[in-house]
This record gives C-alpha cells, sequence and structure tokens, in this order.
C-alpha cells in the first residue's frame, strides 16, 4: 500500500485565484522568545490551494461544507489523465477509458507545471460545460481538477460550476497529481468542518492499494 498526499502546501507565496487572499500564519507566542509554548493564527482564503466546493459556492440557500455526504469524501476513485491542451469537452471523456462504475474522478492535466509558478495562471485546462453534463449523466458525485478551478477562467454564466452542484456533485480543486499515475485509487478527502461556508481547504490522499 502507498499513500500519496495530493494536497498543495499552504505558504505565503503560493498561487491563488484572482484576488483571493493567500495564507498567512502569525505568531501569538513564541518558545523562542521565552514564552511557555508556540501560539499561532493562521488566516486564509477558504478556496486556498487544495479545496472543496458545497452547493453553496454558486447556489443560494443550498447546502455549506458540513452538509457534505462522508459517503462521497471517502471512496474508491479513478484518476484520468488529459493530455490536450484545451478544456476537457465531453467527446475527451469518452476516450479515457473512466470505468462504467466510477463515482469519484480526478483529472491530471498539464495544469500540474503551473504549482512551480508563484503567480496565478489563467490559462488553466477545465471542464468544457458539456463535459460537466456529461458526468452529472454518468452518475459521478465528485470530481477533481489539478489547478485552483474546474471551470475555465472569468466564465459567465458559471455552467460548469453550476452543473455540477446542482446535481450534488463535490467539487475538490487545486489538487496537485504530478506524483500519481493514472488508475484506481482509495481517495481520503477531509475539508475542514466549517459551518456554514461555502468552501473550505481540505487534506486529500490517494491510496494505491494494488499488491506489491
Amino acid at each position: 500500500m502507498r499513500v500519496y498526499d495530493i494536497s498543495v502546501p499552504l505558504l505565503p507565496n503560493m498561487p491563488t485565484y484572482e484576488g483571493e487572499p493567500g495564507p498567512k500564519l502569525d505568531f501569538l507566542k513564541l518558545l523562542s522568545k521565552g514564552d511557555s509554548a508556540t501560539v499561532s493564527v493562521l488566516s486564509l482564503g477558504s478556496h486556498t490551494g487544495t479545496h472543496v466546493d458545497a452547493p453553496s459556492h454558486f447556489i443560494d440557500g443550498a447546502d455549506s461544507v458540513e452538509r457534505l455526504s462522508l459517503e462521497v469524501l471517502v471512496g474508491p476513485a479513478y484518476v484520468a489523465e488529459f493530455g490536450g491542451n484545451t478544456h476537457i469537452t465531453a467527446a475527451d471523456l469518452e476516450s479515457m477509458a473512466i470505468p462504467d462504475d466510477c463515482q469519484r474522478l480526478l483529472f491530471k492535466t498539464r495544469n500540474g507545471l503551473l504549482w512551480d509558478d508563484p503567480e496565478f495562471h489563467t490559462d488553466f485546462i477545465a471542464l468544457a460545460p458539456d463535459a460537466a453534463t456529461k458526468l452529472t449523466e454518468r452518475g459521478i458525485r465528485l470530481v477533481g481538477i489539478d489547478y485552483l478551478s474546474i471551470e475555465r477562467f472569468r466564465a459567465r454564466p458559471h455552467e460548469v460550476h453550476t452543473t455540477l452542484l446542482a446535481s450534488g456533485v463535490v467539487i475538490l480543486e487545486g489538487l496537485d497529481l504530478r506524483r500519481v499515475t493514472a488508475g484506481s485509487y482509495l481517495l481520503v478527502c477531509a475539508p475542514l468542518n466549517v459551518v456554514g461556508a461555502e468552501g473550505a481547504p481540505a487534506r486529500v490522499f490517494l491510496i494505491d492499494q494494488t499488491p506489491k
């Protein structure tokens, strides 16, 4: 068994979606200054780094993070690798050998290279609206991608998010899949249980259960 941490480290100079704050760690107390303990305060946006989107992110009055199903966040998952330079379409899905019974799908793309640059890139690969529709028709319950949004930059309207979230699909964004090959894994996704939040940072693992 091998465990892959596919969440990105939270760093002050990490890329964040345009206009959103990055993580900031301030120390209230420090052992090195003679305090009895080291105590820090962490502040960050709810869509910083690896994170989940809850339905309330784009649907007014819908469920927030604490209502997400644990049964969806943990379970078998498939990593599909996309080698193209365009947004992923419904036709592209047909060429990815996605198992018929797949319910949790993670997309590995060239986006992984963008994590090496602290600047936010707007030309990341995302899902096209018809791919989002096709995933809901297939019964996908969780979909993830390896950069900061499942939808193209400045999309108007937000068809991909709305289509997925309205169907109860959990969106997982900001993954680092560079060390992972395409195939089947056990997914463990643990977002912060922030009551009322429309999204939350998450620690995410993929477990390769293939006998060695």
